[in-house]
């Protein structure tokens, strides 16, 4: 039975950053309180990667590593990205912020260092939990 939560992973191939995203990811998702995650690795140099990457309609391809947050459709079957509800003008990590739905981009300005940190991560995946 699928789960109710899909985390689409936008990466691609040699890219180290986007291989610790996943283990950040991976890590997370080990644990009970992450039990309806699923997550869904797209690298954007295949053909279905990079349909997934302009699926989400919101990513900028020069902040890969990236991720948007999915929840099950019970009807459709399908997954679908979560809108995001926050002011996107605030709070922290407001560059690695998606602006129109639940994920994040990385940020390789000086505040963000072209990382993104585990407390980001989980607080993306609070956001569609709550919501």
């Amino acid at each position: 039975m699928p789960k109710t939560y899909c985390i689409r992973v936008f990466g691609k191939s040699g890219c180290e950053k986007c291989t610790v995203l996943q283990q950040r990811l991976d890590k997370l998702l080990a644990q009970e309180e992450w039990k309806e995650f699923d997550k869904e690795y797209c690298p954007v140099d295949t053909e279905d990667g990079l349909a997934s990457f302009a699926e989400a309609e919101c990513v900028n391809p020069n902040r890969i590593p990236a991720f948007v947050v999915m929840r099950l459709n019970a009807k459709s079957g399908e997954y679908e990205p979560i809108p995001a509800r926050r002011d996107p003008a605030a709070g922290e990590g407001n560059a690695a912020r998606l602006t129109a739905w639940i994920g994040l981009q990385t940020d390789y300005g000086e505040a963000g260092r072209g990382v993104l940190p585990p407390r980001l991560i989980e607080a993306a995946l609070r956001e569609a939990l709550n919501g």
